[in-house]
């Protein structure tokens, strides 16, 4: 082992969101000097004004740091990971690049779900577990429950808890001291994961990348194995060869270096034009070295688990949406979109997401960012459909459904769910998870909160689950989920008719005993948003050609027979008549504009 390779730590840090991941890893920027006072700001990891604006990292990014112990210089290299359950992938990828990871717990509400789902991961890993209680200076702090919970749930040492404030910077630099002592240096990972003949050999782990109109496609790497200079690279997965323009590490901005060595954590510019074959996860070796060296474990493409149907309001703009959406998907390789067509809202793309948190970024984004004014349907999950035929299919949208008379069996994704809630509020998630369809699976407590874990229907918990969660228990719960299987579901697809004409769109997918008392819910709500016209608007929910729910929208009247004063009765009828004979012939032309509150209806019913 080299004396470089032992005076470097990789840690990362796991915590739920607005636990003050972002803030101690200010305070560490700070302490070791890595960013000059004058170049210094709040969030200084997170780039995206979304991302400072939601509290909640999207990207992770990694930066290095320098920082003196015992005399000897260290090199720490923090791999900042993203903040939500819907880059789980990532963090798993990320937490792969690391040898220590810090279980970061706010004082004042105590583990939440997402901690102990990425603890899983790190533990899963072998990584050395750091347990952190932060913000010990505010006055709501409860440590002794914290203390408890981490016991409990972690089956850590009380002796082991590090009390901090990242905000005051208390306690800061024992967490610096305690990663140097206790994380151990990369090489200790290297002998578990290569044989000792193939150590030498280059493998380095891609943990995510981005796009540069200069650089090109750049790899965010941690050389597991080997050096990286400027030479022919393979990417194993991708079958990709490259050159890279430039390498170099984080601090944190880029800083240009000749070799990155086993070990560090740094990037290489690839000079590619086409994001997606950056994988993440993917193995990097030497070109020459490509058949002779095992791919590192943990791989897997990323899978959309959420689609929409995204359409701009101006049918101008379809040009615009779609080099919007391909210039997010050079920055964001996990997006997935296809050009899509409705009678209704003309030219759109459907568009696949890693959950609904992502699909609302991409949303805010283009609005944003590209200044277009957009429409987006209900979020839709991946059906299975096993037709008569015996073939198995996979549906993305209600649209896709085949009819019903060849339909045999329809599979629906199903998600473990843990809810972590306040003994108090215990009574009014369980009827909440009961009536989205989940079936309670496990319930522990400790203190005066209680762990729920259900299996979840994922078409139910996508919606809007996460906020009547947080509304039914006053914002005290949190929740974390993970896609589990497929099982059999008694499904039928509702179509939405506006003035006779189907809108595939408002189209949705839905258990049969509750058929009825959505569709009726939504015709209702739609009845409300939709504009009254000059002419009458019949809206219907029909399961094939059978109408299993109506409302009317009434005409606008005006009174034609205002300008009459006396005369005969019949001069009053021929006005009638002539209004009503306009009326039926608006009917057949007149043409009905749905705006996004009649998305909103279908997507919060």
């Amino acid at each position: 082992m080299s004396q470089a390779i032992s005076k470097i730590r990789n840690f990362s840090i796991i915590a739920h969101i607005d636990h003050g991941k972002t803030t101690l890893t200010d305070a560490f920027l700070r302490l070791t000097k890595s960013v000059s006072d004058l170049d210094f700001h709040e969030r200084m990891m997170d780039s995206n004004p979304i991302e400072q604006e939601k509290g909640v990292t999207i990207k992770l990014a990694p930066v290095r740091m320098l920082y003196q112990h015992a005399d000897q210089e260290y090199i720490l290299n923090l791999i900042d990971t993203p903040g939500h359950v819907d880059f789980g992938y990532e963090v798993d990828r990320s937490l792969a690049a690391c040898e220590g990871a810090l279980l970061l717990i706010d004082a004042t509400q105590g583990v939440q779900a997402q901690t102990l789902a990425n603890y899983q991961k790190a533990k899963n890993l072998n990584l050395k577990i750091i347990p952190v209680i932060n913000k010990i200076d505010l006055p709501s702090a409860n440590v002794e429950q914290c203390i408890l919970e981490i016991m409990e749930f972690f089956d850590l040492d009380e002796k082991e808890v590090l009390m901090v404030s990242a905000k005051t910077g208390q306690g800061v630099e024992a967490i610096l001291q305690k990663i140097i002592e206790e994380v151990p240096a990369p090489s200790a990972k290297l002998i578990q994961e290569a044989d000792e003949q193939d150590s030498d050999k280059l493998r380095a782990l891609i943990i995510t990348s981005k796009f540069d109109n200069h650089q090109g496609a750049i790899a965010y790497v941690r050389v597991v194995n080997g050096e990286i200079r400027r030479q022919d690279l393979y990417m194993s997965f991708s079958k990709t060869k490259f050159l890279p323009v430039e390498l170099g590490i984080f601090t944190p901005a880029k800083e240009k270096r000749q070799i990155l060595r086993s070990g560090e954590v740094g990037y290489l510019a690839t000079g590619l034009k086409d994001i997606s074959l950056l994988k993440v996860g993917d193995t990097i070796t030497s070109f020459e070295d490509r058949e002779m060296i095992d791919v590192l474990p943990g791989y897997k493409e990323p899978t959309p688990m959420v689609f929409m149907e995204i359409y701009p309001v101006d049918s101008k703009d379809f040009a615009n949406l779609k080099d919007a959406m391909a210039k997010l998907t050079m920055h964001d390789s996990a997006l997935q979109y296809q050009s899509t067509h409705s009678i209704a809202l003309g030219n759109g793309l459907r568009v696949g997401f890693l959950g609904i948190f992502h699909a609302e970024i991409v949303r805010e984004r283009l609005t944003r960012e590209f200044d277009l004014n957009l429409i987006a349907t209900a979020p839709s999950v991946t059906y299975q459909v096993l037709l008569t035929n015996n073939q198995t299919i996979e549906i993305h949208s209600p649209a896709e459904m085949p009819d019903l008379s060849r339909v045999r069996q329809i599979r629906e994704p199903i998600a473990k769910l843990s809810i972590f809630c306040p003994e108090s509020y215990v009574s009014a998630v369980m009827k909440l998870a009961q009536s989205k369809r989940a079936t309670l699976e496990n319930s522990l407590g400790t203190g005066n909160r209680i762990r729920l874990e259900y299996m979840i229907p994922l078409a139910e918990l996508i919606t809007d689950f996460h906020d009547k969660l947080k509304s039914v228990t006053s914002g005290f719960a949190s929740m974390e989920y993970l896609l589990h299987d497929f099982q059999v579901v008694d499904a039928v697809k509702v179509e939405i008719l506006v003035n006779h004409e189907s809108v595939e769109a408002l189209s949705f997918i839905t258990v049969n005993n509750n058929v009825e008392v959505k569709a009726r819910a939504i015709v209702k709500k739609l009845k409300d948003v939709i504009p009254r016209q000059l002419f009458e608007i019949p809206i219907q929910a029909s399961i094939g050609a059978k109408v299993i729910a109506r409302e009317t929208i009434k005409a606008f009247r005006k009174d034609v027979t205002a300008k009459l004063y006396g005369g005969d009765v019949t001069r009053r009828m021929k006005l009638l008549k002539k209004q009503a004979e306009g009326k039926k012939k608006m009917k057949q032309i007149g043409r009905v504009e749905l705006n996004q509150d009649a998305f909103l209806a279908v997507l919060e019913s």
